[in-house]
């Protein structure tokens, strides 16, 4: 039986990455977006048209719970209950600390935070129920011991994010595996969207590897991580970031 995945922010980057390698191991695809709409419809009919998939594209913020309840109860309608949830949904705002406001680091936390706290209590009764489930927070190395001073307010919602990990995994015991993925220095559009080569050369010389990871490379490892080849990975924060070291 196929199951159907719901990946937050998915229209783009990590998040659409995650959606093209699951389609392709025959999984149903929720694209989840907010504001990227152009860009979910293009990957959703990508998707049907390339691994013949159901796949649906729904606009949410998921930081409001009743667009989150909305959204779920579209996908139990016309598809079914979702089985994998994939928090990737994220925001950040790189500032100067002088420049940052209360109100920007507020809509960080709902989003990267609350987000996934929404999503996955709309989740939680049905997979009780079912006694079946999966849950991947993506979180990042910025919430372990990689630190950027223009976006400390999003390292500290990915650091809450870890400790929520931990939590839902109690929460969901001992039917549904919680586990988070923390990327490091990740070549998606965005992440080098505006930095100059010199500035990516001194991040590349951090990384054991000296490249930058691929989306595609993380979204393999959260195919794993959903598989039953990795039933007994449970509460977990797993590192992907080349042996990545030091701070910017």
């Amino acid at each position: 039986m196929k199951k159907t995945v719901l990946i937050t922010g998915a229209a783009g980057g990590i998040g659409s990455a995650i959606a093209l390698e699951l389609a392709k191991s025959g999984y149903d695809i929720v694209i989840n977006y907010c504001h990227s709409k152009e860009a979910a419809e293009a990957l959703r009919e990508r998707i049907i048209r390339e691994y013949g998939v159901q796949c649906l594209a729904i606009k949410a913020d998921v930081s409001k719970e009743d667009e989150v309840d909305a959204m779920v109860s579209q996908i139990e309608a016309q598809i079914g209950p979702v089985d994998v949830l994939i928090n990737n949904a994220a925001i950040d705002k790189p500032d100067f600390f002088r420049l940052k406001s209360a109100e920007d680091f507020r809509r960080i936390l709902d989003v990267n935070v609350v987000g996934a706290f929404n999503c996955a209590k709309r989740v939680y009764s049905s997979m009780l129920e079912r006694q079946s489930g999966n849950i991947v927070n993506i979180v990042s190395t910025n919430g372990i011991n990689t630190y950027y001073p223009m976006c400390f307010d999003y390292d500290a919602s990915k650091a809450a994010l870890i400790s929520l990990t931990h939590n839902l995994a109690l929460q969901f015991a001992p039917y549904v595996n919680v586990n988070a993925v923390a990327p490091g220095f990740i070549g998606t559009e965005k992440e080098l969207e505006g930095y100059d080569e010199e500035f990516l050369k001194q991040e590349t010389e951090k990384i054991f590897l000296k490249r930058y990871g691929k989306p595609e490379e993380v979204a393999a490892l959260v195919r794993f991580l959903i598989s039953p080849e990795a039933s007994y990975i449970n509460n977990t924060v797993i590192r992907i970031d080349g042996g990545q070291y030091g701070s910017c």
